[in-house]
């Protein structure tokens, strides 16, 4: 079976129900009858090999020093997660948790009355946002490690408030590095197209978005933000995906500074695009709806109409397709953009990239 590349956003909705599975007789153990013949437990346990403990204990002071750092976000419609990020009453947080709202309830890990908060700017091609809490009293920032120097194999926790349920824990590994995934659409933004993305295999559901995903020093190296999707059989389990680290302080550090994304870091054509179709209804390229004046698109001679079918020799039968490339370009680059004109003849321009706007 092959895995879709469809990712789901993980925010859920705020009313949530819990099953509760029936429980054993006292002395039981799941899955066992007890004999009437057994010979009564001692009270004494068989030892214990040293190296799971220190893990678990590993495990329980990264979760005290973290946890108080992780905050549930309610707009109204759907909840999320978020990270304290300074004593200033900054919250980061995925730009799809904050959709089109602009004020909040945020409700720390450590409880408490729900706090007040606004919304100081929202990125959603990256989907970060940064919102601030009027009550500063009581945060505690969460320390941020460089996601460069993450490593496949690492242990990782995904802390968060999943389905509701305000302060859980997931336990995982980094599965993989340096992924590309796509989300969907969603209010206040188009589909976010995440570059280096980090792969988990710590279960992220939904409400998670937002939250943190942690190295065992207690360090956050990711935002949990996507779950991957199989089309005929539904969420794919322990395969997520986080925002790493590094771009996440960045774009939150030029947010708080200047209120905005002042430098997007991501390569752009200087269009607007959708998909386009053949007569079956099957996509066969990008069209070009408008173009920027000035932009690399017009100074390469890109005129609405115009259908991309590759950049740099890649195929871009979607827009999706288009972001995905164009995330692992930067600005001023040159590429070589093979278009097919409306009268179904082909041409290949060299476009030099321009900064993606932070509007996208």
């Amino acid at each position: 079976m092959q895995l879709s590349r469809k990712v789901l956003r993980t925010v859920a909705a705020p009313a949530v129900a819990a099953l509760v599975a029936g429980g054993c007789a006292p002395g039981t153990i799941p899955g066992e009858t007890a004999s009437p013949t057994a010979s009564p437990r001692t009270g004494t346990a068989a030892p214990v090999p040293s190296r799971p403990i220190e893990l678990e204990t590993t495990y329980e002071q990264v979760i005290k020093r973290v946890l108080p750092s992780i905050v549930q976000i309610t707009t109204g419609e759907a909840l999320g997660s978020g990270i304290v990020y300074d004593t200033d009453g900054h919250i980061l947080t995925n730009a799809h948790v904050v959709g089109a709202a602009t004020t909040f309830q945020v409700t720390l890990a450590t409880g408490g009355k729900p706090r007040r908060a606004r919304l100081v700017s929202s990125y959603p091609p990256g989907d970060l946002a940064i919102i601030q809490v009027e009550n500063k009293n009581g945060l505690t920032p969460a320390t941020f490690g460089r996601s460069a120097n993450l490593k496949v194999g690492q242990i990782v926790l995904a802390m968060g408030n999943p389905l509701g349920f305000s302060g859980s824990v997931t336990q995982g590994i980094v599965s993989a590095l340096g992924r590309t995934v796509t989300g969907e659409r969603h209010a206040g933004g188009g589909a976010a197209t995440i570059t280096n993305a980090v792969q988990t295999s710590a279960p992220i559901n939904p409400g998670n978005s937002g939250g943190a995903l942690v190295d065992l020093s207690g360090q956050v190296i990711g935002i949990p933000t996507l779950a991957a999707v199989d089309p005929n059989q539904g969420a794919a389990p322990g395969l997520g995906f986080a925002i790493p680290s590094d771009t996440a302080t960045d774009i939150a550090r030029q947010i708080i500074r200047y209120g905005r994304v002042v430098n997007s870091h991501r390569a752009a054509l200087g269009v607007r695009v959708g998909t386009a179709v053949d007569a079956e209804g099957d996509p066969v390229g990008v069209a070009v709806g408008s173009v920027s004046p000035g932009g690399g698109a017009d100074n390469a001679g890109i005129r609405p109409g115009d259908v991309i079918v590759k950049v740099n020799g890649t195929p871009t039968p979607t827009a999706t397709a288009l972001s995905q490339v164009l995330v692992t370009l930067k600005p001023g680059d040159a590429a070589k953009v093979e278009l097919m004109q409306p009268d179904g003849t082909k041409r290949t321009v060299t476009v030099v990239l321009s900064e993606l706007p932070a509007g996208g």
